[in-house]
């Protein structure tokens, strides 16, 4: 920016008096200003709203127009502690008895303590086995120890060969890549070993070939004890209405149940119960509702805000000279009342509730939310912004109405057809007004917004052009009048040089 050096011959204060001449046109720049700033912030008012429009028919309303929302199950057992049952949606309503006879088992071995090495040294995983006191393997022998998994008797078992190189950890290594368990606890100096999966299929044997094989298991503590006290492999088993199954871990699925034996007791009759899950139908419904009144309780207070009139976005010199609590409060005033008295809010509020309040044709029978026990309040009953807000009969978290008869639930426990029937086609006809309301519009809305997004895009555009040329304008003017005093100082300057060349002339 150019230095502008005025006043020197005038003595005037010519900055000021410029910017007093350019201060209407400046005005101007301000008002357009103020009005993108109250665009902007209604623009911001409107994506945070619309955002919980998209929610709500996204989260409620996509799931809840398809009657499968509704058809989740239940199972109650007799007895948790012996058993617990997952229910499928092909489980079928009714009650099955169950007996658990037998839990799945995991083949386990626990070796007995091994003896030190020939120094007297306990064992560790790199010891070899052939330095095991009492154990001997010279050069060029091998002991095999034969290992079979499963209890098919013609599977070939597999031979894990010991020579007197292969240590503790190699054996360990061998029964891992055959499929088991297998470690080695230094502390207590035992190897133990088991199947990954229960069942019988997954059982084990151990053997040994020759006296080299026979004196190796029992270097290595898996002795004829060990082997007797061997846990071996088993399948579950269960009784489902007199019927036997037999699994190889404790979980079975049947008929659309998942069940899960915890505890075997032969003797016991367990009573299983699978019917509609009446408590999530309810709880469906309920949050839908406070969803559904959050959005126009909402809308209704911001439609409703009490005038902003005379409060404009303030100017940098504006903010200036008030507190950052005062800005702040006068900002809060008019952001409040940004959406006051706007069309769209008053659009989608309306159309939300005319389909609320529509009567639905449940089997030829035209029904409305208050045959179900929910209605809106009185008038002169319902808060300030509230009177849209729909209540449930004997709702528990509710104080205006939780004394009344819950005749939602009772519905839903002896009619849940009709109840699945009437929310399914309320939530279709509620998803489809919402797209209507949100469908694009050429130079005014996109998809997917319930306000004219394009169209407040497309005003913040022009007020930046408008901005730009008045800005424009107040500097060329403001150039103008810079020009002109500065010719004014420039004729006073020349003034002064020939008044004082006359002086000299003069002999003054």
């Amino acid at each position: 920016m150019a230095i502008r050096m005025t006043g020197m011959m005038s003595g005037l204060d010519t900055e000021s008096i410029i910017q007093e001449l350019v201060a209407a046109k400046s005005k101007k720049v301000d008002v357009q200003r103020k009005a993108q700033t109250k665009l902007e912030w209604k623009q911001d008012a409107w994506k945070e709203l619309n955002t919980k429009l998209k929610n709500f028919q996204q989260k409620y309303l996509s799931n809840m127009r398809f009657s499968d929302a509704y058809t989740k199950k239940v199972t109650k057992v007799s007895n948790s502690n012996a058993v617990s049952v997952i229910t499928g949606e092909n489980a079928v309503n009714g009650v099955q008895t169950l007996k658990v006879e037998k839990l799945a088992k995991n083949a386990y071995l626990t070796g007995e303590e091994m003896k030190k090495d020939r120094d007297g040294k306990k064992l560790t995983a790199l010891s070899k086995v052939a330095d095991i006191d009492g154990f001997t393997l010279n050069d060029g022998d091998t002991a095999t120890i034969e290992l079979k998994i499963g209890k098919d008797s013609n599977a070939a078992p597999v031979q894990i060969n010991i020579t007197k190189d292969t240590t503790i950890s190699d054996v360990l290594n061998a029964l891992k890549k055959e499929g088991l368990n297998a470690s080695f606890d230094e502390k207590w100096q035992r190897f133990s070993i088991s199947s990954k999966e229960s069942g019988a299929d997954n059982d084990f044997t151990i053997t040994a070939t020759g006296n080299k094989g026979d004196k190796a298991l029992e270097a290595l503590g898996i002795t004829d004890e060990a082997l007797k006290n061997k846990i071996d492999g088993e399948d579950a088993v269960i009784w489902l209405n007199g019927a036997k199954y037999e699994h190889s871990n404790n979980s079975f699925e049947i008929n659309g149940l998942t069940i899960t034996a915890l505890a075997a007791n032969p003797d016991e009759e367990i009573t299983i119960t699978t019917e509609q899950d009446t408590d999530g139908i309810y709880d469906m419904v309920k949050n839908f509702l406070k969803e559904y009144n959050e959005l126009v309780n909402e809308m209704s207070k911001l439609y409703n805000a009490d005038s902003a009139k005379g409060y404009e976005p303030l100017t940098d010199d504006e903010k200036a000279a008030m507190s950052d609590k005062e800005v702040e409060k006068w900002e809060t005033k008019i952001k409040d009342s940004i959406l006051r008295r706007d069309e769209n809010i008053s659009s989608v509020s309306s159309g939300l509730r005319e389909v609320m309040s529509a009567g639905i044709d449940v089997d030829g029978k035209t029904m409305h939310l208050f045959d179900f026990g929910i209605d809106m309040l009185s008038y002169f009953e319902a808060p300030e912004n509230e009177r849209y807000a729909y209540h449930i009969d004997g709702d528990a978290d509710d104080g205006y109405t939780m004394n009344k008869d819950d005749k939602l639930k009772s519905m839903i426990k002896n009619d849940p057809d009709t109840v699945i029937s009437f929310f399914t086609k309320l939530s279709q006809n509620l998803y489809g007004k919402m797209t209507d309301m949100s469908k694009s519009v050429d130079g005014y809305r996109s998809f997917g917004s319930f306000y004219d997004d394009k169209k407040m895009k497309s005003d913040y555009d022009d007020y930046k052009t408008k901005i730009a040329e008045l800005e424009a304008k107040v500097n060329a003017y403001e150039d103008k009048w810079y020009k002109k005093f500065s010719k004014m100082e420039t004729a006073l300057a020349k003034m002064q040089s020939n008044a004082s060349a006359v002086t000299g002339l003069l002999g003054g």
